[in-house]
């Protein structure tokens, strides 16, 4: 991949990251990647919302410095290329980064451009937070119930893509080799592919999620996982969890035996409770007992599952936020794909682009205006002022233009402020 030039952005100061903490100055640097399909009409939609919680929320005291970041089909019409490496560097310097979705070439070169960052980037965490927006249609009874935060990680697993075709030289060189060596029988026309999971990996995933807990003063971290099956991968990441749990945090968490032992059942203040369950189990818990889980730490395939199920139980990717995150880099993200029959319409819901905003916000600090922005989608849609997607669930709604819900979030931002 080749490097394309580009201007380092006017007026801004950059977000620093020092022993792991972030220092934001008051005019940040933040880059943007419009995305593809609907990407530019989300981000056209989005990118005022953002000013204006800036403004209403800090007045003349804060602000924001856009650098525009090459990828996708934008990046390929302009430059040729659709991730060049200058862009990896790009958001290494900014360090905060929103983009809407990318869609992956067909037979460019990428197995996804969105898994390209994550695994260039050591993005080895997403993280959904899943809350209901008052208003939202949705097809659960009671939506207000859900409050969780997923950690998927994202780096390991089946979607480390190390995969053979069915019939290829190198499946059918694997197949034999399991045979001879290691007495393992396989059709010999399997595609064949391997899940690998590892201590590291896994273990700073949970260490993120009970860190995430204690700070947000979050009760309960859950461990999702297959492991009464897949006992050395899914298996294994339960009992590293529990391991980390033991070596770094022996005086903050707490067992479920433990609960019930020593505790009465209640969880002492400053302690988390760590516990595991079942993957499939748990599309039923989260259903039926909501309320009981807080924070989800899940391998990569189990977490890509659960996220989008829970996202529905709330109204639906389009109000589902999101962000990929290293110790060092983080990258906010709608959640949805790029829909390209509804590209360059002003339609879509931009819901997940402004709630991921929100979230960047609050990742750095600025929680007046991440605060606007939920509390300005929340009235906007109990306004019943809304996309298609939402209009076409509540009766006597008012369906307004993609850019029209970003028009009528920073009406309703002005209002709680004026």
């Amino acid at each position: 991949m080749a490097s394309v030039r580009q201007e380092s952005p006017q007026g801004g100061e950059w977000i620093t990251t020092t022993g792991g903490q972030l220092s934001v100055p008051d005019n940040p640097v933040i880059g943007f990647i419009e995305g593809d399909g609907v990407g530019p009409d989300i981000w056209k939609a989005s990118e005022p919302v953002f000013e204006a919680a800036v403004r209403l929320a800090y007045k003349s005291t804060r602000s924001l410095s856009w650098w525009e970041i090459p990828a996708g089909e934008k990046s390929y019409r302009q430059h040729g290329h659709y991730l060049p490496d200058s862009s990896f560097e790009m958001i290494e310097r900014a360090g905060v980064v929103i983009k809407g979705p990318l869609t992956t070439p067909i037979g460019g070169g990428f197995r996804s451009l969105n898994v390209t960052l994550r695994q260039k980037l050591d993005l080895y965490a997403c993280v959904r937070p899943v809350k209901y927006i008052k208003g939202t249609p949705a097809p659960v009874i009671r939506p207000e119930d859900v409050d969780m935060v997923i950690f998927r990680e994202n780096t390991e697993d089946v979607y480390a893509g190390i995969e053979w075709k069915s019939g290829s030289e190198d499946a059918l060189k694997l197949i034999r080799m399991l045979k001879e060596t290691m007495g393992v029988s396989l059709d010999a026309k399997s595609g064949v592919g391997l899940k690998p999971m590892s201590p590291d990996a896994s273990k700073r995933l949970v260490r993120r999620a009970i860190n995430h807990a204690l700070e947000k003063k979050r009760k309960r971290v859950t461990l999702v996982h297959k492991g009464n099956i897949m006992k050395f991968t899914e298996g294994a990441f339960r009992d590293w969890g529990y391991e980390l749990a033991r070596e770094e945090f022996a005086d903050k968490v707490i067992l479920e035996p433990e609960l019930a032992d020593k505790y009465d059942g209640i969880i002492p203040e400053g302690k988390v409770l760590l516990n595991d369950r079942i993957a499939d189990s748990m599309f039923q818990q989260v259903l039926l007992r909501p309320r009981e889980y807080e924070v989800l730490a899940l391998p990569n395939l189990n977490g890509d599952y659960l996220s989008d199920a829970l996202a529905a139980q709330v109204g639906g990717l389009g109000m589902a936020p999101g962000a990929n995150m290293s110790d060092t880099c983080a990258l906010f993200e709608a959640t949805h794909g790029s829909a390209p029959k509804y590209a360059g319409l002003d339609k879509v819901n931009p819901g997940s682009m402004l709630l991921s905003g929100a979230m960047m916000f609050e990742y750095m600090g600025w929680n007046d205006a991440a605060d606007l922005i939920v509390r300005g989608i929340s009235a906007a849609i109990q306004d019943k002022t809304v996309t298609y997607d939402l209009a076409r669930l509540m009766p006597g709604a008012t369906e307004v233009s993609c850019s029209g819900f970003g028009a009528a979030v920073i009406e309703k931002m002005q209002s709680f402020t004026s």
